[in-house]
């Protein structure tokens, strides 16, 4: 496969030079928006076979683009195509881009948060969520959690089915505040996760509140586990390339990565009739119930 640098950030920067979306992109390729979206965001690069295609459209439309054209850098791609280069930094998706202009207070307390605990949430994670669309039905998605440069705990996460859900966790009072975008429409998804004391966590839960992928976009919140299954590196290339596996797995959940004492957390009885039973009235995810787990460095003590 034909590697390109910062291929995500010189795609968009094609699509806007080109007036393109990207659902009009997928549909003149032949492939799946998905397939499009992981492009973007920069969790895949196109194959061969796909950027030569891409290659031939884009030189369709601006006349005298080849191959070649991939390797310059942004600057000079930019002026291949007659635009700023500040065009290609003005979008939205990934996790890299302009979150310096969130007028979120939080910002500036969630990087002092991160320096202090930060460390206790890197690595690969296994999520765990119910599905609204097919009850009884459990998914995983596969990622990583790092800190970036930008001193924010970056997540990205996802499975072979395409969807890929990119943003940050916060810190903040011993909880972890999430703000993700999913990778084929960028929509908010908000998480609220337990957090752990200990140097180092093992398991965190809490509750996610999202518009379900139905026809009408139902606004929805649900119970999610997250489990860490490795460690970072501290190489970049190949973290982020473990990390490009992970995305590729399977994200259906069996009985065996899904237990039944996970699925009774994930799917608890609330409402009025729960309540009178001495059961919650709306969805929480309290300290009582939590999942979420933690250990010391060493691992001498858990809890």
């Amino acid at each position: 496969m034909t590697a390109v640098a910062d291929f995500s950030t010189k795609l968009e920067l094609a699509l806007k030079a080109l007036s393109m979306s990207r659902g009009r992109l997928a549909a003149d390729l032949g492939v799946d928006k998905s397939l499009v979206g992981r492009w973007a965001s920069g969790a895949v690069n196109p194959s061969d076979h796909n950027l030569s295609n891409l290659t031939r459209l884009i030189a369709g439309k601006k006349p005298g683009f080849t191959m070649l054209d991939w390797d310059r850098d942004v600057s000079g791609l930019a002026a291949v195509f007659g635009v700023d280069a500040a065009v290609a930094r003005s979008g939205t998706n990934g996790a890299s881009h302009h979150q310096e202009g969130l007028p979120l207070p939080i910002l500036a307390q969630a990087r002092l948060t991160t320096e202090r605990r930060g460390a206790a949430y890197e690595g690969f994670w296994r999520t765990t969520r119910p599905s609204i669309l097919m009850p009884g039905q459990f998914f995983h998605d596969y990622g990583m959690i790092r800190k970036g440069p930008d001193g924010l705990l970056g997540v990205k996460v996802g499975g072979a089915g395409g969807l890929m859900f990119e943003g940050w966790l916060f810190p903040a009072e011993g909880q972890l505040f999430g703000l993700l975008f999913d990778s084929l429409g960028l929509t908010p998804i908000f998480l609220v996760l337990n957090g752990v004391p200990l140097p180092r966590a093992s398991t965190i839960d809490g509750l996610v509140m999202a518009a379900a992928l139905n026809a009408a976009r139902t606004p929805s919140a649900y119970p999610i586990i997250f489990e860490r299954i490795g460690e970072l590196s501290g190489d970049k290339a190949k973290d982020d390339g473990e990390c490009d596996a992970l995305l590729a797995r399977d994200p259906r959940a069996t009985e065996e990565t899904a237990p039944k004492d996970v699925r009774d957390h994930l799917i608890r009885d609330i409402g009025p009739e729960a309540a009178k039973k001495g059961g919650d009235l709306f969805l929480l995810s309290s300290a009582v119930s939590t999942f979420s787990r933690g250990a010391t460095l060493g691992g001498q003590l858990t809890g």
